[in-house]
């Protein structure tokens, strides 16, 4: 008899009138003295499939019994269902019990928060909500790899344990071996890191942006899809500690084509999971965010529109609204405003270029002007930034004055300066934090529900 999944049955009439095996949850079961009705979930799609158990099956007072979250091993044939919602039914021959869960499993039919959920993270996977999130991660992941696969980029893997801030916030997790309770020093009474596991003090990557220009000045089109890591104190339902990060780096490319490949990208990302996942979004547009299907469309439909951060700031000024942080040039825009820009003013994406220097990280190429660099960040309705990039300073010179503008200890980067030395090229980038992405795909609204364990300040549960 062939195992089948839920997600093949539902999409094969081939499979009609044949005997399969079907392996699950219970999600419900309605019994009566002659059949009970038992739906079960195997995980490969967003619809559950309608067993009717006969009351002749051996064990079929104990099958009876059984609740929610139960797994079983169903055998039996596949039936058209005349059922509303199903197009499919299983007639079974037998139920094989693998666990019958207690009364005390956490998960009933019922409507449960989001909040208790994140308390049981190791089973919000069953529930139909993080199913779908899950599914649709998969997706957008493999999407990923369609989309720079497709562009001819060579995939990448960069070091989590790294020696360098490669955005200069200093927000970085520490890596060390030595006994915190016999913590070795140096004559001038600090940390002794030479005696470390690494010799140096070492850390978990913010980026892998910095090793991944060294190889796209050798394999010309490159991308890192891994995990990040920021120690930033922030409890908002933005924010993680430890998030997953794509970051394509490309030679011979300036600001405009790489900020024309990161919209490129939005869009193929979108189409994907609308193309790819029909029953989770479905799910999603009805019961998360009225409308997601619409806005995924229009993303996917819509055209690139720029301006500078000048020219932004010009617009946000000349603006009614009134913002909790006043704008002026030379701030880093907040939210508020970059969601004004999207949202009220331009109903749709945006790619504000040409930030000033000072709000920026000191690998950005410096404009003629001297004050702004060549960075741009795509903010998308609902959102505000989804990806930010620069064009990268390829001067040695220009880079070198930068880090000592910025009193950075250069040592440790004269292999990053070596790039401009050796067969430099003109270069660009960007990053998209993968779940900001999938919140938008989703309508969820908190972060730490599109990843499966989430860690945050004074959380590293699971």
């Amino acid at each position: 008899m062939k195992t089948v999944f839920i997600k093949e049955l539902v999409a094969n009439d081939n499979l009609i009138d044949q005997e399969v095996t079907v392996k699950g949850w219970v999600r419900s079961l309605r019994k009566s003295k002659a059949f009970s009705f038992m739906v079960v979930n195997d995980g490969s799609s967003q619809l559950n499939l309608q067993i009717i158990v006969d009351g002749s099956t051996p064990n079929y007072e104990e099958v009876s019994k059984l609740l929610v979250g139960s797994t079983v091993i169903v055998n039996g044939v596949a039936k058209a269902s005349q059922g509303k919602n199903q197009s499919v039914e299983i007639q079974s021959k037998s139920v094989e019990i693998v666990c019958a869960n207690t009364d005390d499993y956490p998960l009933q039919k019922k409507a449960t928060s989001f909040e208790f959920l994140r308390e049981i993270a190791h089973l919000r996977p069953r529930t139909n909500s993080f199913g779908a999130v899950f599914r649709v991660r998969h997706t957008l992941a493999k999407a990923t790899h369609d989309f720079f696969h497709n562009n001819n980029f060579y995939y990448v893997n960069t070091p989590i344990i790294t020696g360098l801030d490669a955005e200069g916030a200093g927000e970085m997790f520490r890596v060390s071996t030595i006994d915190l309770n016999n913590i070795p020093h140096t004559d001038k009474k600090e940390v002794d890191f030479a005696q470390d596991y690494f010799g140096k003090e070492t850390s978990l990557c913010v980026s892998g942006q910095l090793e991944a220009e060294a190889l796209a000045l050798a394999l010309g089109r490159v991308y890192t899809f891994g995990p990040t890591f920021r120690s930033e104190n922030s409890y908002t339902s933005r924010h993680l500690a430890e998030f997953w990060m794509v970051e394509p780096e490309v030679s011979f490319c300036n600001l405009d084509q790489v900020a024309t490949l990161a919209h490129d990208y939005l869009k193929f990302m979108a189409k994907s999971v609308l193309d790819s996942n029909p029953n989770e979004m479905d799910f999603f547009n009805q019961r998360i965010e009225k409308g997601l299907i619409e806005k995924l469309q229009s993303l996917v439909n819509s055209e690139i529109t720029k301006i500078t951060y000048t020219e932004a700031v010009k617009l946000l000024e000349n603006s009614k609204k009134k913002f909790e942080f006043p704008v002026k040039w030379g701030i880093d825009l907040q939210t508020e405003h970059e969601r004004h820009l999207t949202d009220d003013i331009y109903k749709g994406p945006v790619i504000v270029t040409d930030y000033p220097k000072k709000i920026k990280a000191f690998y950005m190429k410096e404009n003629d002007d001297g004050e702004t660099v060549r960075a741009m960040d795509l903010l998308i309705p609902g959102v505000g930034e989804l990806i930010g990039g620069s064009q990268r300073e390829d001067s040695y010179d220009k880079l070198l004055n930068r880090m000592n503008e910025n009193k950075m200890n250069v040592a440790p980067y004269q292999w990053y300066l070596d790039l401009r030395k050796y067969g430099g090229a003109e270069h660009s980038g960007f990053g998209l934090g993968f779940e900001r992405f999938i919140m938008y795909a989703t309508g969820m609204t908190n972060i730490r529900d599109v990843i499966p364990f989430a860690r945050t300040p004074k959380s590293a549960e699971f």
